[in-house]
């Protein structure tokens, strides 16, 4: 008997050489070399779906999607599987996977799934990281954003805390997204001080395009006395992107965490 299994696939990424996660024309994406190592281990064509998209050389230490494979009480990806409830174990390919992918892609586990579980409508919350750090740091390159001074903390923190109060992000949103709404859910918003530098950590339910890295850029305005935090409740009332901080550049933001109500 004949029938479709679908699995979720945790893996980590390094974005700095790929165009976001998804399949774009003309761009190498992460998708893209998911979808091919995928098809080439199962032996059939597999195309995924994510959890969100990562923009252009934005990082992500933790990323769902979900994929669907041909399965039947005899078919084996390339051996013999493990059943479990009569679903067929992919487990055992994560080392074949990780053997093809490129190195700045990594798969952590395969997971088998309802059939009408969904990597991106079904999670309940996304976490980000952005990382900024002060001194020049060869190791660094790529992975946070350096900046000359030290911006006030405490500023920053009273601004991250109003952003909290609203729910209608158009004005960090970037333009003519194809969205049905701006509104966001944010549990989080907080500055916290490291050894390397700073960091910004921010959840919520679902974020909008390029929503991040111009929250970022916003609260870098206050800790720069460029502006006063009450400041941002004028900028997110307004609803017009102008209005708030350049986008930082993508080298400094994570994706960190996303939940389901059954993982």
């Amino acid at each position: 008997m004949t029938g479709k299994q679908r699995y979720f696939i945790e893996l980590a990424y390094d974005g700095t050489n790929y165009h976001g996660w998804q399949i774009q024309q003309n761009a190498v994406s992460v998708q893209e070399e998911l979808n091919k190592a995928l098809s080439t281990i199962l032996r059939q064509p597999v195309e995924t779906t994510g959890c969100g998209r990562t923009d252009t050389g934005v990082h992500a230490k933790e990323f769902f999607a979900h994929f669907d494979v041909e399965v039947n009480d005899t078919w084996s990806p390339g051996d013999e599987p493990s059943v479990i409830n009569h679903q067929p174990d992919l487990s055992g390919k994560v080392r074949g996977l990780n053997s093809i992918l490129p190195p700045d892609i990594a798969i952590k586990n395969i997971i088998p799934v309802n059939t009408a579980a969904h990597a991106r409508f079904d999670a309940t919350q996304r976490s980000y990281q952005y990382h900024i750090h002060f001194h020049k740091d060869p190791f660094l390159l790529g992975c946070s954003w350096q900046v000359r001074d030290m911006p006030d903390l405490q500023l920053m923190n009273r601004a991250a805390a109003i952003i909290m109060e609203y729910i209608d992000f158009s004005c960090f949103s970037k333009s003519n997204t194809q969205v049905k709404t701006n509104n966001c859910k944010i549990t989080r918003a907080e500055w916290v001080k490291t050894d390397q530098g700073i960091v910004f950590h921010i959840s919520a339910g679902r974020f909008l395009r390029n929503m991040v890295r111009a929250i970022v850029g916003t609260l870098m305005m206050v800790g720069k006395g460029e502006i006063a935090p009450e400041a941002v409740r004028q900028i997110i009332e307004s609803k017009n992107r102008s209005n708030a901080g350049t986008s930082v550049p993508a080298c400094g933001l994570y994706l960190t965490e996303v939940k389901y109500p059954y993982l």
